[in-house]
């Protein structure tokens, strides 16, 4: 009985209106999970009645495609997809859904936070591409991207058994709880590895007394404070639902120990755990049928942008290594706002640029890469990265100055081969080593990678050059001059199916130089309806 009147939870971060068997379960399903008695007498950021599902956060990157119009000659007009999306599901329906899960005492709270690294020395989880030196200064930098976090304290610590429950051997695991406990101001403890099972995170609250966060929580909690767009809100709350079901295995478990998991719910015919799952089922059907009526209206508008004929070029790198600032400084779009923070953008957006020959391009910001983050998450918002295999040349820009560099270009190669991006995209793919303008004397020693400083807008020209390159091979079009004559159709026919850049007009000739950029296909119906050839 103890363990049945645990049940609190569930039905705030589940129930939505729905059948009426869930509303018999409601009564009974009160508290699923429990904070360790420690953690509530420690500190009033976690108290006794806060569930673990209600503290644990999971918030995955999400990205919502916002084109900001149509666009003649570099400038934006109209479309975007926040407007095309009316009918799909309404705002409020969707931020319930969003908050049924907003975790107490972490979304709002002022968190001081306790950092453990865990040194492997070898087995198939050390990493070879870096250091403990390098992973521990990341982690702070996601404590410190978020407002009212700081990191009160931090330590590196070695292991033979991250694959146990506890990862640390018995002596070393004795002398951290005791660093833990002396430590003045602690409100949670982060320990920076990819994922933690639930019984080590249950595990070491009740060793410490405190909340216990892993790399994927604390990075989705971010995420989560960032989520501004549906689709963002939407792709968050997918993103919940196999760790949530991984908890309930879990906490069930425990009730059967003490003979209260198996009960019926109301007459219902239904266990308590076939109740959740259901509830859990029900919810991700819906958030997977919204998702996907975003999917129907992302690919119209790829659609109607390839119909443009306006050319694609996704920047894609690790997080904070200046993509945006990079597309700002292509564009001239005053709208972009660079931060120097991990993650500061989560939507992928779109901006109008020009190249060197006047053509238009749209240069795509897409959502900033990161290692050691479980696959439920590349999942989750893969649906958003379609437009990277859809995009027709691809720049990854690199910040060249992080010590870490060569491990976070290993990271961005291992996400684009998951998501399956095309041989020849991959193959034509430009690499630029921002940020040199915080090296002294860069040179670089990789073949074809181009050295740039975004903030100063270094290097830019040789870009537009080689993305222009890049671009017309790839889209099999070409820059030429034709000479046309002003009482035939020829430059009406062209403006209709090529991208005119210029006319130069002779009045006397009654004749103009067209300068246009056109596909080969298009040039050879042209030179088949007005060159007779």
């Amino acid at each position: 009985m103890a363990a049945l009147r645990r049940i609190h939870s569930w039905v705030p971060l589940l129930q939505r209106p729905c059948t009426r068997s869930c509303q018999r379960a409601a009564p009974v399903t009160r508290r699923l999970l429990h904070t360790p008695p420690r953690v509530a007498a420690a500190n009033q950021h976690w108290p006794r009645s806060t569930s673990v599902l209600q503290l644990r956060c999971f918030a995955p990157s999400a990205c919502t495609l916002k084109s900001k119009g149509n666009f003649t000659n570099g400038q934006q007009t109209g479309l975007t997809e926040e407007e095309e999306d009316e009918d799909f599901m309404e705002d409020s329906e969707v931020d319930e859904l969003f908050q049924q899960q907003i975790p107490e005492g972490i979304g709002d709270g002022r968190q001081r936070v306790f950092i453990v690294h865990p040194d492997v020395k070898w087995g198939r989880n050390k990493q070879h591409l870096t250091t403990a030196e390098l992973m521990m200064a990341e982690a702070v930098g996601l404590v410190n991207s978020l407002d009212n976090w700081r990191v009160v304290d931090k330590i590196i610590l070695s292991t033979k058994t991250p694959e146990k429950k506890r990862i640390f051997g018995k002596g070393n695991f004795e002398s951290l709880t005791e660093k833990i406990r002396q430590t003045a101001g602690i409100t949670a403890v982060f320990v920076n590895v990819e994922h933690l099972s639930a019984l080590s995170e249950r595990e070491f609250e009740e060793a410490w007394g405190f909340k216990v966060l892993d790399r994927y929580s604390v990075v989705l909690h971010i995420f989560r404070c960032n989520a501004r767009t549906k689709e963002a809100k939407l792709q968050i709350s997918l993103a919940e639902i196999p760790l949530l079901r991984s908890r309930l295995r879990n906490e069930m478990a425990n009730l059967d120990q003490q003979g209260g998991g198996s009960r019926y719910i109301g007459g219902s015919g239904e266990t308590l755990y076939e109740v959740q799952q259901r509830l859990l089922k029900e919810r991700e059907m819906k958030i997977r049928s919204a998702l996907d009526k975003l999917k129907k209206k992302r690919h119209l508008l790829r659609s109607q942008r390839k119909h443009k004929e306006f050319p694609i070029v996704s920047v894609l790198g690790y997080t904070n290594c200046g993509k945006t600032t990079l597309i700002k400084a292509l564009t001239g779009d005053s709208g972009l706002q660079p931060r120097n923070q991990l993650f500061a953008t989560l939507d992928v957006t779109v901006h109008a640029g020009q190249l060197p020959s006047r053509m238009t391009v749209l240069y795509v910001d897409t959502i900033g890469f990161l290692s050691q983050l479980p696959h439920q998450l590349i999942d989750s918002f893969s649906s958003t990265l379609e437009d990277i295999k859809h995009s027709d040349l691809l720049v990854h820009v690199r910040d060249i100055s992080h010590p870490e560099t060569v491990n976070q270009k290993a990271n961005v190669m291992n996400v684009l081969k998951n998501l399956q991006i095309p041989d020849g995209l991959m193959n034509s793919m430009i690499e630029v080593h921002n940020k040199i303008d915080l090296l002294d004397n860069y040179e670089s020693t990789e073949h074809n990678a181009l050295p740039i400083s975004a903030l100063e807008e270094r290097g830019l020209d040789e870009l537009r050059r080689v993305v222009e390159e890049k671009i017309l091979t790839s889209t099999e079009k070409h820059i030429l001059d034709l000479k046309v004559n002003l009482s035939t159709p020829q430059l009406s026919w062209l403006y209709k199916e090529a991208t005119v850049q210029d006319v130069q007009v002779n009045a006397d000739e009654g004749s103009a130089v067209v300068k246009v950029t056109i596909s080969t296909a298009a040039y050879g119906r042209y030179r088949k309806q007005f060159m007779g050839r």
